[in-house]
């Protein structure tokens, strides 16, 4: 299949639907900056409220009588430019693809030859969030602001995040099993400036155990395209670095999978015992308030490892890049069950997104300058991203489409086929975008002999408002039907050619119904949660005890508790805090106050953002598990959602005995 580069099929098109815009955007920009203004966020409420002469306040209604002077004047353009830019839409094409050509060791070329489909197995990190990138009169509707510099910032905090090396912590204390039994801004910072592993003072005596291992210095190039500090632990290291940090009671104890773990290098510090307020807080960076240089590293991430202190120089900052390439991969289930007795795979809330991150699905980018910034950002990591997906117009859909539909997809690995389809039943404020489902194959491999092997991920955005369901329910009968549509005209293989090997089918994306409201009880039954398995649920109506909601109380977005990556993972850890910050489920019965109704209303917040995967469908000598499920901090203030990211485990099926 041929991915499309351009919105428009020749020049004489694009230059057409330029210039058509070019007429428009006045009108459409001067608009947005007249109703701004009279939509103040909770934020620029309390600024004001310091600023004893309402500065800022008094400047916007200055300028608004010659914004309106402006419109008027424009308006006879736009009008032009309608005319022209409306009938273009029907040749537009319904998603543009950009690929960063890099023939370093990162590109997308050169993992498809690091796995052929033998040995124990690899694992894939799936991630998705939704982004509130309107325009900016609309985004402040949900108490977010200033698009533009929003969608900078959030590339620049996803890169970070993805592109640092993986930390592995274990408690081994019997009684610090929960989610929020490690607050990990007074834990372990796992590198200082110098490149030696230290351990930041505490409220608890602990050993740290940091282990780094050579690799073939990938990502180097990479790590100069997303200009990270010198003082960053990502420095020494790339993406695959990573270092296994233990924190115990007891001293000299082990961690469960001691045994498990390659030997190397180690490099112990005790810390001693101190106060949590004492720990000092670290210098944010801009773009990067989630930095490397935090204290509150993301925990239970799987393990690989490179360059470290090397013993034998003397020199604390030295790097020892001849040890050989050792994988520690922690797969034991005994060891698993030890740390998360309640379920087989670990669960957390992280101030981070996971390090190697491959996948990335992002709904509610609207604005197309917002998306350009978004994807000059992310194109630091992800080689491959498709952006402005959805169509404008009346092109194939009943209504007329003024925004696309939100969707953006970055991925490392090579898009293989895309297909997008709208959903054709959107009413009211829905209807004018065209929201619909983005599906892609992927290849992530190839064998011995040649056979590509390949995976399969569906992005969406469903219909928003609350009363709905039957329109929710039609369009995931929707979603289904042009999945299998679309993996049926995209496969190559058979039972007698099987040119292809499918390892994984993954759904992401705001489904915008969670599995407690009692308002939400048709979506909750739908035949989708059948065929797709949910890691955060255990059945209808019933959530599984550690999963949280994703969609916060807009209006404390920019509270003091949790304007910070690592503030709002300490608020989440802790009920009071969710219940204070996270939406809750709705409910018929009547309440005193929306307060008075969390009490009685049960589940941890609204979970409307999924991550669903199958093993239907899939190379019958192939299973796909989830090792890792996250719901991550890391764009506190800048959306009102919480992305959450997955990583399967793909490895070959036991043979019985």
């Amino acid at each position: 299949m041929v991915l499309y580069t351009t919105p428009f099929p020749n020049s004489c098109l694009s230059a057409l639907h330029a210039v058509s815009w070019a007429l428009i955007f006045p009108c459409y920009w001067l608009v947005d900056r007249l109703v701004a203004p009279f939509i103040p966020t909770t934020y620029e409420t309390r600024q004001r409220a310091d600023d004893c002469c309402c500065l800022q306040l008094l400047c916007s209604y200055l300028f608004t009588p010659v914004y309106l002077a402006l419109l008027v004047a424009s308006l006879p353009f736009a009008f032009l430019g309608f005319l022209f830019w409306s009938p273009l839409q029907s040749a537009r094409r319904p998603y543009i693809y950009s690929r960063l050509e890099d023939k370093g060791p990162a590109g997308g070329a050169a993992l498809l030859s690091e796995w052929k489909g033998t040995g124990p197995g690899k694992s894939f990190c799936f991630a998705t969030a939704n982004l509130c990138l309107l325009p900016e009169s609309l985004a402040r509707l949900n108490n977010v602001f200033n698009t533009q510099a929003r969608a900078k910032e959030i590339g620049q905090r996803i890169r970070n995040g993805a592109n640092r090396p993986q930390i592995k912590i274990y408690i081994d204390s019997p009684t610090n099993t929960s989610i929020s039994a490690a607050s990990f801004s007074s834990l372990v910072s796992p590198q200082g400036s110098d490149g030696v592993a230290r351990a930041v003072p505490g409220s608890i005596k602990r050993t740290a155990s940091v282990e780094y291992k050579g690799d073939s210095g990938r990502h180097h190039s990479e790590e100069a395209a997303n200009g990270l500090a010198s003082g960053d632990p990502a420095d020494s290291g790339s993406l695959e670095d990573a270092c296994i940090v233990r924190i115990g009671g007891d001293e000299g104890s082990r961690p469960p999978e001691a045994d498990d773990l390659a030997t190397g290098g180690q490099a112990r510090n005790e810390a001693g015992r101190g106060s949590r307020g004492q720990t000092p807080n670290h210098s944010q960076r801009d773009g990067d308030s989630g930095s490397l240089g935090s204290h509150s590293a993301s925990r239970e991430s799987l393990v690989k490892a490179r360059a470290g202190a090397d013993s034998s120089s003397g020199e604390p900052g030295a790097t020892n890049s001849k040890l050989p390439y050792k994988a520690s991969v922690v797969k034991k289930a005994a060891a698993r069950k030890r740390r998360h007795p309640d379920e087989a795979f670990d669960h957390e809330i992280s101030a981070f997104f996971p390090a190697n991150l491959d996948f990335l699905c992002l709904q509610e980018v609207f604005d197309k300058r917002a998306a350009a910034k978004l994807k000059d950002q992310l194109h630091g990591y992800f080689e491959y991203i498709l952006y402005d997906v959805g169509v404008y117009g009346c092109q194939g859909c009943c209504t007329f489409k003024f925004l696309n539909s939100g969707l953006f997809f970055a991925s490392r690995y090579p898009i293989m086929d895309v297909a997008y389809h709208c959903y054709p039943n959107g009413r009211c404020s829905d209807g004018l975008a065209s929201k619909g489902a983005l599906f892609l194959k992927v290849q992530v491999g190839s064998t011995p002999q040649d056979q590509r092997i390949v995976g399969y991920i569906s992005c969406t955005h469903l219909h928003a408002l609350p009363e709905d369901s039957a329109i929710r329910c039609e369009q995931l009968d929707l979603l289904q039907d042009w999945l299998a549509d679309f993996r049926k005209s995209t496969s190559s293989s058979s039972a007698a050619n099987p040119e292809e090997l499918v390892v994984f089918d993954v759904i992401c994306g705001d489904f915008n119904f969670d599995n407690c409201s009692s308002d939400d009880k048709l979506e909750q039954q739908h035949s989708l949660f059948t065929r797709y398995k949910d890691p955060c649920r255990l059945g209808p109506g019933e959530e599984k005890p550690w999963a949280i909601g994703t969609l916060l109380e807009t209006a404390g977005l920019y509270d003091e508790d949790v304007c910070t990556p690592e503030n709002l993972q300490k608020v989440l850890e802790s009920e009071e805090g969710r219940r204070e910050y996270l939406a809750f489920p709705t409910s018929k019965s009547p309440g005193a106050g929306q307060k008075g109704r969390k009490d009685l209303l049960k589940g941890n917040g609204r979970r409307i953002d999924y991550m669903l995967y199958t093993e239907e469908g899939l190379c019958r000598d192939w299973k796909a598990e989830v090792e890792e499920f996250t719901f991550v901090t890391q764009l506190s203030g800048l959306t009102d959602h919480l992305p959450v990211a997955m990583r399967l485990m793909v490895s070959a099926v036991e043979e019985e005995a």
